[in-house]
């Protein structure tokens, strides 16, 4: 799979002046909704018209979904504006459904990622088939869970496949609904890199006034597309209105965003980028022996502890660390959710030194 270059096929046969765009409403909820939503995004860079049909909650008593009938009024919209049509699926007799219908694109959503089987089963069920598959992160930040998802449609001798990075769930409060955790995608990126690349902003930011960002850091990373939920009335919306845009919002957005080029053939440009990416390479060296001194001396910290019989954690301190280091690390430009990834990790780190010492 990894030099497969057919797997970009799909998206090259579109011969797209711009990046994919998969857009529509978080839920389909009536015929009319449906379709004045893609009248307006009609004639627009919009590529594929996505609605929810199943609509899979995290606890029973919400909206679920308009179910099969809401495929019906995709073909309607499919026939009225030309518009190609994608769903979410979550098991075989939702791919069934789907393909009764034409629907043209299927994605796997996060929670059915995470298991196996369902994506075994969906995988059974498109064997044979041509339709685009594209597969959300798992919910939590397992790139072998998504790697192996992917895999499994591949190996059902799908080819039209690519991937959507949505986020990750965190039990830490931060400014996102899902964290990105872009390191992910870019390895699955590095691993993969005919694999096509689509980041959902929406479900990253839950909010609407957050998107458009996401959507600039995910091109500046050169993802393929974007996925972006868009209602006409979005703070009625039945799902997730917090972070859904109007029609007009999103056409001003593909104004507004910016295409970098991957690499321009300009001697003082890539002379500079030399002397700088040096710089980088120099400092990340630095980094290691400073990390490698530091584990030293945490060895020496175990080897105290040990004599005294003293506990490995001491929350004190290590509260006290944090604190410091935050308050620092913001005079150096560093935000807090950085320096505390950075630091937990380098806590951990040092806490398994010190119990090989103890317990050696």
């Amino acid at each position: 799979m990894e030099n497969d270059k057919s797997l970009r096929n799909w998206l090259d046969a579109l011969n797209l002046n711009h990046p994919l765009v998969i857009a529509g409403p978080c839920s389909a909820e009536t015929e009319e909704q449906v379709l004045q939503i893609a009248r307006e995004l009609k004639n627009s860079d919009v590529s594929f018209y996505r609605a929810g049909i199943w609509k899979p909650r995290t606890r029973p008593g919400g909206f679920e979904g308009v179910g099969a009938i809401g495929l019906k009024w995709l073909q309607k919209a499919k026939a009225e504006t030309g518009l190609p049509m994608a769903v979410e699926v979550a098991n075989a007799t939702h791919v069934k459904l789907a393909l009764e219908h034409d629907i043209d694109v299927l994605w796997i959503g996060a929670r059915t990622t995470v298991n196996p089987f369902a994506v075994q089963e969906i995988a059974d069920a498109l064997e044979g088939t041509d339709k685009i598959v594209l597969v959300k992160n798992p919910v939590n930040p397992d790139l072998a869970l998504w790697i192996g998802g992917i895999e499994r449609l591949y190996n059902a001798g799908i080819r039209n496949l690519g991937a959507i990075h949505r986020g990750f769930s965190t039990y830490e409060k931060t400014k996102y609904r899902n964290i990105p955790e872009w390191q992910l995608p870019i390895e699955l990126q590095s691993r993969f890199p005919d694999l096509p690349l689509i980041n959902d902003p929406s479900h990253i930011t839950g909010r609407r006034d957050m998107v458009k960002d996401v959507a600039q850091q995910a091109l500046d990373l050169n993802f393929d597309g974007l996925i972006i939920e868009t209602h006409i009335d979005p703070d009625n919306a039945w799902s997730d209105a917090a972070q859904q845009v109007t029609p007009s919002v999103l056409k001003q957005m593909f104004i507004d965003l910016k295409m970098r080029e991957m690499t321009i053939e300009e001697d003082d440009f890539n002379s500079k980028m030399a002397k700088l990416r040096m710089k980088i390479d120099e400092a990340d060296t630095k980094l290691l022996e400073v990390l490698g001194n530091r584990m030293k001396v945490a060895d020496e910290i175990g080897a105290l502890k040990k004599e005294k019989n003293v506990a490995i954690l001491q929350n004190k301190r290590w509260n006290e660390i944090l604190d410091k280091m935050i308050a620092e690390g913001s005079t150096k430009g560093l935000t807090e959710d950085f320096v505390l990834k950075i630091f937990k990790a380098i806590h951990q780190e040092s806490i398994t030194h010190q119990e090989k010492v103890i317990n050696g």
